[in-house]
């Protein structure tokens, strides 16, 4: 028993240990920027739509939160994110590229120096006012869903509508190989939902203006 223990607790200790050496890898812009042949694709093309396990537009993920884009890469690569292509792509990557891509499509198509937008935030119908409240969304997401909270959570204004509704839909799946998302959290506030709820909500949060755009490639790679 005593074996038992100690051999798991060394692997406790390993594993804590790995995710703060990843957490702590800084990324370097101008690495990301030679990295990303295989974002580009996809994200680097206007109204590009995923084809598999469903149809929408793929994310703008360009001045997407560095830290969100680390923590969603590693999901997928964990596996806790469901999605073959991503998988796939994930597993290519270490850790510095991950951080590397992240710092680069955080800043992709920001001006430097530009100052923080001023925004007014479109309010919502009563009804979406009372399913934003049900789960309090902007506790996490912020009152313009465009600051979070904390730099891992993402930013969800303007974000395509399509996608957010595939991506809180996936928070309610279960036992299934190719599409869902463990998220204890988030499994817990999308669950509060029905389909046609996280739709009106997609709806709302993909008219809010936010950072996210796409910023088409001038050239593929």
């Amino acid at each position: 028993m005593t074996k038992l223990f100690t051999t798991l607790f060394a692997l406790a200790v390993s594993l804590a240990t790995a995710a703060a050496h990843s957490q702590d890898i800084q990324g370097d812009v101008k690495a990301g920027a030679s990295k990303n042949a295989m974002c580009i694709g996809c994200h680097g093309i206007k109204g590009y739509q995923a084809s598999f396990p469903e149809v929408y537009k793929v994310p703008m993920i360009s001045g997407q939160s560095a830290k969100y884009l680390t923590a969603a890469l590693h999901a997928y690569k964990k596996g806790e994110r469901k999605h073959p292509t991503m998988r796939g792509i994930a597993d290519s990557l270490n850790d510095q590229d991950i951080a590397d891509l992240s710092a680069y499509y955080s800043v992709h198509g920001v001006a430097e120096g530009a100052a923080p937008a001023d925004r007014t935030v479109k309010q919502p119908s009563a009804a979406v006012t009372a399913l934003l409240n049900k789960a309090n969304c902007a506790s996490c997401h912020g009152a313009d869903f465009s600051k979070p909270i904390d730099p891992s959570y993402p930013k969800l204004g303007g974000q395509h509508a399509d996608y957010l509704f595939v991506a809180l839909k996936a928070y309610k799946v279960e036992n299934n190989p190719k599409v869902g998302r463990n998220n204890a959290i988030m499994a817990g506030m999308a669950k509060q939902y029905s389909n046609a709820e996280l739709k009106l909500l997609a709806n709302y949060l993909a008219s809010v203006d936010g950072d996210l755009k796409v910023v088409p490639q001038s050239k593929f790679r």
